[in-house]
C-alpha cells in the first residue's frame, strides 16, 4: 500500500508529465494554433474528454480510424482517470477496490464521450466557419455537467442528488485554470510553453485531490433521491440541438436588415457609389436605399434593367464564388449607371463575398471595401460531402444530425453542406490566410466586434486597418459611432482603432478551440501555395 505522500507525488508526476509531453510534441512539429489544448489532457471530467474528442473529430480520415480512435480514447481515458482518482483518494474516506474504480471510470468515459461529443462537434463547426456563437455554445455543457461528471468516477450512485457547492467551485476553478493556462501558453515563445504546461499539470493534480475529496466526503447531499445528473446530462445533449437554432437567431440573420448606410443619405464628399451586402439568411424585399448612389446587393442577381432583384434567405446559401460572380455583374451595372467608382460594404457573409470577389475576379471600378464582422480565419477544419470519406467524415454526419433536428421548427433551413459553407471548406487555405490581407488599389478596413477575438487562434490575424469595439457578431453595423467611422472612411480619411483587450481575449479563447487541420494534411488543400497560420501564427504569407 502506498503512503499518502507517495500517492500525492505520483499524482502530481502523472498530471505534469502528460501535458508537458503533448506540449513538447506540438512545439516540435511547430503546431502553434493548438498549443493551448495540452493542459487539458489531465484535467478533471469533462474537460479531459472535451480535449480528446476535439482532436479525434478533426484528425480522423475514415470511419475505421474514427471508431478505432474513439474506442482507444475511451479506454485510455478510463484507465487514466481511474489511476488519477486512486492516487487522489483521501485517507479519511473508505477506499474502493481498484477493479471498481477501473470499471466505474470506464463507464464514465463512455458517458462523457456521448455527452460531450455534440458540443465538441459544434467546436469543430466553429473552426470551420469562424462564428464565435458556436464556440460559446459549445462551452455551455462544460460548466453544466462538470460537477455531475466529477462525482461519477468516485461515488456509487452519482446520478442521484445535487453536487455540493464545493464540487461546483472546484469544477469552475478548473475551467478558469485551463483558460488562463491556454492564454499564458499562447503568450510565451516556442519551447517555453512546455514548462507552463507542466505547471498547469501541477494545478490539475491539486484539483484532482480537491475534487475527489469533495465527492468522496460530501458535507451534505441535497435531494439525495432526485436523479439530477441524468436531467443535467439530457439538457446538455438536447442543448446541442437548441444551440444551433439560438445561434441563427442571435446572428440576426432572418429579420429585415437596414443599416444606417441604407436609410440615410451619403455626404457629398463620398465619391463612390456603394453596394451594401447583407449576411447569411438575410432577406431583401426590394426597398430602395435613401440615397440613389447606394443599393443593396442581391443574392439573386439583376433584372433585365440591371437593377438588383429582391431575395429570400435561402438565396444566401449559395457558394461564395457564385455570389462573387453576381457581385461582379452588379458592380459593372452600378458603375455604368452612376459613372462613379464603387465601394463595397459587407456584413458577415457579405464581407466574405466581397473578399472572394477581390480574389477571384477583376476588381474593376471597386476602390474601397468595408467589412463588418468578417469570418476571421475560417476553414480551419474540414469534413467531406455526404458519400465521401476524408478528414472529419464522422464529424460531418454528426453535424448533419444536429442541424436536421435543429431545423425541424425553423422556416429557413440551414445545413452544414450548403454551398456557402462548402465553398469556405474547399477554399479554406485562402480564407484561413488572406481574408484580412490588403489588395493593391483597394482601400480596405475591417470593423471587428471584440467577440470576434475568439474566432481565430492567438497570433496575427490582419494586415488591413481595423476598428474594434465591444459588440457581438453583427452588432456593430447599426451603431451611430460606427456609422460615422464608415462615412469618414468612405470620404477618404484614415480610420484605424484596434483595442488592447482584443489580443487578450484572443489568447483567453485559445484553450477552447478545436485544433486546426494542417493544410499539408488534407489532399483538398495540399496543392495550395498559401502559408498556414496554424503553424506560423502569421497571415498573408506564401507557403
Amino acid at each position: 500500500m502506498w503512503s499518502a505522500r507517495r500517492r500525492v507525488v505520483g499524482l502530481l508526476a502523472l498530471a505534469v508529465a502528460l501535458p508537458a509531453v503533448e506540449e513538447a510534441i506540438l512545439a516540435a512539429v511547430r503546431f502553434s494554433a493548438a498549443r493551448g489544448l495540452a493542459p487539458q489532457v489531465t484535467a478533471v471530467w469533462p474537460y479531459d474528454s472535451y480535449h480528446d474528442l476535439r482532436w479525434l473529430l478533426v484528425y480522423h480520415d475514415s470511419w475505421l480510424t474514427f471508431w478505432a480512435g474513439l474506442v482507444a480514447l475511451v479506454l485510455l481515458r478510463g484507465l487514466l482517470s481511474a489511476l488519477l482518482t486512486w492516487l487522489a483518494w483521501p485517507d479519511a474516506a473508505p477506499r474502493p477496490s481498484r477493479r471498481w474504480l477501473l470499471r466505474r471510470n470506464l463507464e464514465v468515459a463512455v458517458v462523457a464521450a456521448a455527452v460531450v461529443s455534440p458540443w465538441a462537434a459544434l467546436s469543430v463547426a466553429f473552426s470551420a466557419v469562424a462564428l464565435s456563437w458556436y464556440l460559446f455554445a459549445s462551452l455551455g455543457p462544460m460548466l453544466l455537467t462538470a460537477p455531475f461528471l466529477a462525482r461519477a468516477g468516485v461515488v456509487d450512485r452519482w446520478w442521484r442528488g445535487l453536487p455540493t457547492i464545493e464540487l461546483f467551485g472546484w469544477s469552475t476553478l478548473n475551467f478558469a485554470v485551463l483558460t488562463l493556462a491556454g492564454a499564458l501558453i499562447s503568450s510565451v515563445p516556442g519551447w517555453w510553453a512546455v514548462p507552463v504546461a507542466g505547471l498547469t499539470g501541477v494545478a490539475n493534480g491539486l484539483l484532482w485531490l480537491r475534487t475527489v475529496a469533495a465527492a468522496a466526503l460530501p458535507a451534505r447531499v441535497h435531494l439525495p433521491r432526485f436523479p439530477a445528473a441524468p436531467i443535467a446530462i439530457a439538457l446538455a445533449v438536447v442543448g446541442a440541438v437548441w444551440a444551433e437554432s439560438l445561434i441563427g437567431i442571435a446572428a440576426g440573420g432572418q429579420g429585415p436588415w437596414r443599416p444606417p448606410i441604407l436609410s440615410q443619405r451619403l455626404p457629398d464628399r463620398v465619391r463612390e457609389a456603394v453596394i451594401v451586402l447583407g449576411g447569411h439568411d438575410s432577406r431583401w424585399d426590394g426597398e430602395p436605399a435613401a440615397d440613389p448612389r447606394v443599393e443593396r446587393f442581391s443574392y439573386r442577381g439583376l433584372d433585365r434593367s440591371g437593377r438588383p432583384l429582391p431575395y429570400r434567405p435561402e438565396a444566401t446559401h449559395q457558394s461564395l464564388d457564385a455570389s462573387a460572380a453576381l457581385l461582379a455583374a452588379q458592380v459593372e451595372a452600378l458603375h455604368r449607371r452612376t459613372r462613379r467608382p464603387i465601394a463595397l460594404v459587407g456584413q458577415s457573409e457579405g464581407a466574405m463575398v466581397a473578399r472572394a470577389f477581390l480574389d477571384k475576379l477583376p476588381r474593376g471600378p471597386v476602390t474601397a471595401v468595408v467589412m463588418f464582422s468578417p469570418l476571421v480565419q475560417a476553414g480551419r477544419t474540414y469534413y467531406p460531402p455526404p458519400g465521401y470519406e476524408g478528414w472529419g467524415v464522422a464529424t460531418g454526419w454528426q453535424l448533419r444530425a444536429l442541424f436536421w433536428l435543429a431545423n425541424l421548427p425553423r422556416p429557413v433551413k440551414d445545413h452544414p453542406d450548403e454551398e456557402f459553407v462548402r465553398s469556405m471548406l474547399v477554399d479554406a487555405a485562402f480564407y484561413r490566410n488572406r481574408t484580412l490581407c490588403p489588395v493593391p488599389g483597394v482601400r480596405m478596413i475591417a470593423f471587428l466586434p471584440t467577440v470576434s477575438a475568439a474566432e481565430a487562434p492567438p497570433g496575427e490575424y490582419t494586415h488591413v486597418p481595423v476598428y474594434q469595439q465591444p459588440a457581438f457578431h453583427g452588432g456593430l453595423v447599426g451603431e451611430r459611432a460606427v456609422q460615422d467611422q464608415v462615412i469618414r472612411f468612405l470620404e477618404g480619411e484614415p480610420v484605424d482603432r484596434p483595442r488592447r483587450e482584443y489580443d487578450l481575449l484572443q489568447r483567453l479563447g485559445a484553450a477552447w478551440q478545436a485544433p486546426s487541420l494542417l493544410l499539408t494534411d488534407n489532399p483538398v488543400w495540399s496543392a495550395t501555395r498559401e502559408g498556414d497560420p496554424a503553424r506560423t501564427g502569421r497571415v498573408c504569407q506564401p507557403r
